[in-house]
């Protein structure tokens, strides 16, 4: 039984010149229970992003832009 699931996950930063940049990218996975997962990346990857994101604890210019 999952009890986490993230399907196509994509967060953008607003840019100060009114561009984005585009952190997570269609990122998807579950957690079962009893499951224990990692999140291993180089630096800027995207990890802490993503984790941000599951807790809606993002910055005032990050906006999740797709997913569920």
């Amino acid at each position: 039984m999952a009890i986490l699931d993230v399907q196509n996950l994509t967060v953008d930063f607003l840019l100060d010149d009114g561009g984005t940049l585009r952190a997570v990218d269609g990122t998807s996975f579950t957690i079962d229970s009893g499951e224990v997962l990692g999140l291993v990346g180089e630096s800027g990857s995207g990890k802490s992003v993503t984790a941000l994101s599951i807790m809606r604890l993002l910055d005032s210019q990050a906006d999740i832009t797709a997913g569920r």
